[in-house]
């Protein structure tokens, strides 16, 4: 596409989908227009722009001219003056950026809740959480309205949320890429995150935003990793410490273990109980008093605010780091520093950590309900990575159950490059999928499989334990509900998709679909389309039928 094809395409996807929380500033589509045209001209002219016929999406906490920056909080926004440097890296490489995403304010939190633009919500379950705090960049990236979005990472907040909508999310070493123009959240290890649905495009965003600025006092120079040994060894979490992971992520995590070590990679199981005490200090010691440094002045100052402009549980975090004195935090300091010294020790000899990314996907109803206890669990595998100086890749690595699953690699510090060769070995494997309906081979939404990388496996039956209806949609479209008596079996296709397209496939359903697991007549399960069955209120039952495509036929005799 051209610059300007792919400004226009990117607004009429965003009118498609029903995710307005993902966005807190959305520029005018013809001030993105104009630019995208100005992009083209300089193309045609020869002028070479690697980013050119892509858009961006940034977080707001991070500097955009011409957009205020909120940090999630209007009564905090201010207008910079100008684009943060990581920003004007990527417009100069030719992107544009069409505005403004949402975040867990002041970037502290890991769900995509807290924040009172909205709750945003996963890309691919509406019902379940996008993961935090850069909620919106990843929503907008997973649903493909935009090709890059930039996140900010303190905690993992550049890698849960690209594991929960199953993109990819490169955290590069600290420093690698300036934070000027970027609202802090603990300025010492905050770091400019990307993310995309391709690695190799991501990488490509991270290597153009790399280098000191002349501003960012702990900006850092690239010291390039050695290459891959012939047979590079990758760690592996002890079982103990994979534990309480969301139902079947253990399994889908061997899975990836063994793809890797297919690839010639050689696999040991390390104790990483010091790396993750470390990871318990981000928040559960006097570090925390750096959040209080970066805005705590400013929730103090308008504490009437709290409940509304300003999130409860944002402010209980932020302000609670006031109690930390100085001798708490050197006394934390060393001990980050015994425990950093233990648990890297223990990695000698590995290049990269491998772990899944987060333990669970809660609903937005389960975050509710406990919004502090099932934060902490989303950050397990990530809390140390920037306290301990790692550089970190989160990757996508499969569906279960209809949900993305994904992976993390951690490694040493400017390791950003090995990390990325080793995730190309982590790719995803084909998902089957059963269409009954409008996605069928000659029906009307056959075109998003085949645009998505599908291809025809076979075509089959459910299991009997089915009943088919005909939903009142446009374009007409059958719902297929699993039932404990009275099921019939369904006639259908599987189609095999990539698993990144599936990912962008899944995330474009409209409600009331959605994807699950659905059996067939020979005992194997696939993905299915599976319908709500609170859409079922006056549709048809055409189960006696045995499929769409029967049920179309008699409705064209009649």
């Amino acid at each position: 596409m051209s610059a300007v094809e792919r400004v226009a395409a990117a607004y009429a996807r965003n009118a498609e989908i029903d995710r307005a929380e993902a966005w807190i500033a959305l520029r005018p589509e013809p001030d993105a227009l104009a630019e995208a045209a100005e992009i083209d001209r300089r193309v045609a002219a020869g002028e070479r722009l690697p980013l050119a016929g892509t858009v961006l999406a940034v977080k707001d906490n991070i500097d955009v001219a011409g957009l205020p920056t909120t940090a999630g909080s209007p009564a905090y926004a201010y207008a910079p003056e100008a684009d943060a440097p990581a920003v004007a890296r990527l417009r100069a490489a030719g992107t544009v950026v069409l505005g403004k995403t949402n975040l867990d304010q002041f970037a502290t939190g890991l769900v995509g809740t807290r924040s009172p633009y909205g709750a945003v919500r996963g890309a691919w379950d509406p019902s379940r959480i996008s993961g935090g705090s850069s909620s919106g960049s990843a929503v907008v990236t997973a649903l493909g309205v935009v090709d890059l979005a930039l996140g900010t990472d303190t905690a993992g907040s550049g890698r849960v949320p690209a594991a929960l909508n199953g993109i990819v999310g490169v955290k590069p070493t600290v420093g690698l890429v300036p934070t000027t123009g970027v609202v802090p959240a603990c300025r010492s290890i905050d770091c400019v995150t990307v993310f995309a649905r391709e690695l190799s495009l991501a990488r490509e965003a991270a290597e153009l935003m790399a280098g000191p600025d002349g501003v960012d006092p702990r900006a850092r120079v690239d010291v390039p990793a050695p290459p891959l040994d012939a047979r590079p060894v990758v760690a592996i979490p002890t079982p103990e410490h994979l534990e309480g992971l969301a139902e079947g992520w253990i399994e889908a995590f061997r899975g990836v273990v063994g793809r890797l070590a297919a690839s010639g990679v050689d696999i040991v199981e390390v104790d990483i109980a010091p790396l993750l005490e470390a990871a318990s200090l981000l928040y559960g010691g006097a570090f925390v008093a750096e959040r209080t440094a970066a805005v705590g002045a400013f929730i103090e100052a308008n504490r009437e605010l709290i409940g509304t402009d300003i999130d409860p549980t944002v402010a209980g975090i932020v302000l609670a780091g006031a109690e930390a004195r100085a001798a708490d935090y050197f006394r934390d300091r060393e001990r980050l520093d015994r425990l950093g010294l233990e648990g890297l020790g223990r990695l000698a000899g590995t290049v990269a950590l491998l772990t899944p990314t987060t333990t669970w996907h809660p609903t937005l109803d389960e975050v509710a309900a406990d919004p502090v206890g099932a934060n902490s669990r989303m950050g397990r595998f990530t809390n140390f990575a920037n306290l301990l100086d790692r550089s970190a890749l989160a990757v996508p690595a499969g569906v279960v159950d209809g949900k993305p699953f994904g992976v993390m690699l951690t490694g040493a510090p400017f390791a950003d490059r090995t990390l990325a060769q080793l995730a190309e070995r982590v790719s995803a494997p084909p998902v089957d999928v059963l269409v009954v309906g409008a996605h069928l081979r000659g029906q009307p939404l056959n075109h998003q499989l085949v645009a998505a990388g599908g291809s025809f496996v076979a075509s089959v039956s459910t299991a009997p334990d089915y009943r088919l209806f005909a939903l009142a949609t446009t374009p007409a479209k059958p719902g297929l509900v699993r039932v404990a008596d009275g099921g019939a079996s369904i006639e259908g296709e599987v189609w095999r998709l990539p698993a990144a397209g599936f990912g962008r496939f899944v995330a474009a359903l409209p409600e009331p679909m959605g994807i699950g697991t659905a059996r067939l007549a020979d005992g194997s399960t696939v993905s299915g389309f599976l319908c709500e069955t609170v859409a079922l209120e006056g549709a048809a039952d055409i189960t006696g039928f045995g499929g769409w495509r029967a049920y179309l036929a008699s409705a064209a005799r009649s």
